[in-house]
C-alpha cells in the first residue's frame, strides 16, 4: 500500500489505486475509540467511526511515515448518548 492513500470506512480499507483489505476492529475496541475521540479531540461520533479511525490507525502504523491514510466520521454520535457508548454504569 505504500504511496497510495487509504480510506477507512467502517473498518474496511478501501486503498485508492491498490485493492482493497478489511481491517477487523472489535466492537468494545471501536466503543473505546468513541470516547477517546470524545475526550480528546471534541468529537463525538458512533461506534461506526471509531472503528474506522482505528483501521486508519493500524493501517497508518504499516505504511509508515511519508504515507497518507483518510477515514469518515459520518455520523455525530448523539445517537449513542444514552447507550453503553457514553453511558457507563
Amino acid at each position: 500500500m505504500t504511496g497510495a492513500p487509504a480510506v477507512a470506512s467502517m473498518g474496511i480499507l478501501h486503498a485508492i489505486g491498490n485493492t482493497s483489505m478489511a481491517v477487523p476492529v472489535g466492537t468494545e475496541e471501536a466503543k473505546e475509540m468513541s470516547r477517546r475521540l470524545a475526550r480528546e479531540e471534541a468529537l463525538f461520533a458512533g461506534t461506526s467511526s471509531g472503528a474506522n479511525v482505528v483501521a486508519a490507525l493500524r493501517v497508518a502504523e504499516q505504511i509508515g511515515p511519508g504515507g497518507t491514510v483518510v477515514t469518515v466520521m459520518a455520523d455525530s454520535g448523539l445517537k449513542y448518548s444514552s447507550t453503553d457508548v457514553y453511558c457507563r454504569g
